[in-house]
């Protein structure tokens, strides 16, 4: 069964890691994807030509999800080419951890221009097309760090916090026009980021998962499908922690 069979999906940051196997869900459940990333490599185009496989139409746009006028370009672009946006996902992100001590301003204006203000930028963006369907649904990528907080990541739970804050205000401002968002609180997932932790720290964490085990890739992409998808119709302004119980 495709969930998603004929719609449009706007995803951002998805040339890797989550953002990436969130196209390649959403494309297996028949949406048409099209995803942006920073900059063009091999990795996008990869992706790129894995989703077409999947006989849905695709493509790869280079743009700064933390600049204004690059997102409401891209949405432009994307709304010609597909001819509508019907899912928004605000994946984009980075990190620059470090304690607040020895934190520069400028990892911290970092953090939350590509993490927090792209949020914005997309959404306002894409909000008019989806307007004039009177139906979408927004999913914004946070973190569990956005909800509990952690050491050396203030910048980085800052704008996942912030993130949180943002979807339940768009929720109360666009539900009255059937356009719904919601966030996806992602706990300890399997990616190049965790690959390279010592592996006694991540059997420490791991121990502290009720399920015994990371989260994958895949675990989370299909929570978005599911926010993306009609079988969510009735949810919006809501946070969902895809973290295997970590915090309950």
């Amino acid at each position: 069964m495709k969930l998603l069979e004929g719609t449009t999906a706007l995803i951002t940051g998805a040339s890797r890691g989550i953002g990436k196997e969130i196209a390649v869900v959403f494309a297996q459940h028949g949406a048409n994807v099209a995803f942006t990333d920073i900059r063009d490599d091999e990795n996008a185009r990869l992706v790129e030509s894995t989703l077409l496989t999947y006989g849905v139409k695709a493509k790869f746009y280079v743009s700064d999800a933390s600049s204004f006028t690059s997102s409401e370009e891209t949405a432009k672009q994307v709304a010609e080419d597909f001819g509508r946006i019907d899912i928004l996902v605000n994946n984009a992100g980075i990190t620059r951890d470090n304690l607040l001590l020895r934190m520069s301003e400028e990892d911290f204006d970092a953090v939350l221009k590509v993490n927090l203000k792209s949020v914005f930028n997309l959404t306002k963006a894409v909000q008019p097309y989806m307007l004039k369907q009177r139906k979408g649904s927004i999913i914004n990528m946070s973190s569990i760090v956005g909800l509990q907080g952690n050491a050396g990541q203030a910048n980085y739970a800052a704008s996942k916090a912030g993130m949180i804050g943002f979807t339940k205000s768009i929720a109360k401002e666009l539900g009255s026009r059937n356009i719904r968002c919601n966030a996806i609180a992602p706990g300890f997932i399997e990616t190049e980021m965790t690959h390279v932790l010592d592996e006694e720290v991540r059997k420490t964490w791991i121990q502290r998962i009720p399920l015994r085990r990371a989260g994958s890739t895949k675990d989370v992409a299909e929570t978005a499908v599911y926010l993306a998808s009609d079988l969510s119709g009735y949810i919006t302004g809501q946070v969902i922690s895809c973290d295997g119980g970590m915090y309950m």
